[in-house]
Formats: structure tokens, sequence, C-alpha cells
């Protein structure tokens, strides 16, 4: 996975942290090893203009998701069946974070802008994906996936 994050925030964030979570996210979803994501994370000044333009809300936003190719689960080495083209490696797409909203919010719940971080992540990743949450049987299942990989994803640290 070639995945690439770009701090214009002005918060200190642990990058690495969250290329290993996007890494592990992609690749527990069998996402072709050759995909690129993008992590780009914003002040609220930058985040509010993002979600007015593109969502047509005012103020900012936790986390926003820009899908560049059709890119689904499935597409790694694993979920082919015999005789199957691998499938071409695509640019998935932009998560764009803002840990100033993402501390507030991890503050709200009890753990932590690193926590909160992590589950945003996880979940702009889920959106680029295709999964969304407008519906009941939607929310039921990228809620259900993201808590999913989240908890995988503490195992793997865990065992660090």
């Amino acid at each position: 996975m070639s995945i690439e994050v770009n701090n214009e925030s002005g918060v200190e964030v642990d990058e690495g942290l969250l290329v290993s979570l996007a890494g592990h996210v992609l690749e527990r979803m069998d996402i072709n090893p050759l995909a690129e994501l993008s992590i780009l994370i914003v002040d609220e000044e930058a985040m509010a203009v993002l979600h007015e333009q593109w969502m047509g809300e005012p103020g900012p936003t936790d986390v926003l998701s820009f899908p560049m190719d059709e890119l689904r689960p499935g597409g790694g080495s694993g979920a082919r069946q015999e005789g199957d083209a691998p499938a071409d490696p695509a640019l998935l797409g932009d998560v764009v974070l803002c840990p100033q909203v993402a501390a507030r919010q991890g503050a709200e719940a009890g753990h932590g802008t690193e926590a909160e971080l992590e589950l945003l992540c996880t979940h702009g990743i889920l959106h680029l994906l295709g999964y969304d949450h407008a519906e009941p049987e939607e929310h039921k299942e990228m809620f259900g996936l993201q808590a999913e990989l989240l908890e995988s994803w503490r195992e793997v640290r865990a065992q660090r």
C-alpha cells in the first residue's frame, strides 16, 4: 500500500500511527496492495471550507472522504477466484481529518484524540470503499465493520 500523510493542521499528529492503521484497514478489507491512499490533516478553518464546498454544511466536521477510483473490498490477492485477473491497483482517494474536532469529540467520548483519529480514519476509509450509513441497515453494517476493524487494530498494536 502507498499511504501518504500530509499534515497542514499545525497540530502534532502521529502520522506513522495513521499510516499503520490505514494499512491494517486496507489489508483487512483485502484491497490491492498496490493501491494508493492519501490522508490530509487540516485545521478547522480549512475543514469548514471543505465541508461547505462539498457537503453544503457550515462549520468544520471531523472527517471527509473523497473517493477517486472504484475500488472495493476483495480486490487483493486473497479474494480472487482461480483464473480471475488481478484487480488493477488504483488511487483509492483522500481522507481528510481535523484533529481539533477530533480532540473535542475524543474528550466527549472519553477516549482521547488519538483514539478518535483512529476511529475517524477508519470511518473515512470505509466511505472510500463505498460504505455509507444513511439507511439503518447501512449504518449497522458500516459501524459494525468499523468496530471490528478497530478492535483488530488494537489487538495488533497490543502485540507490538
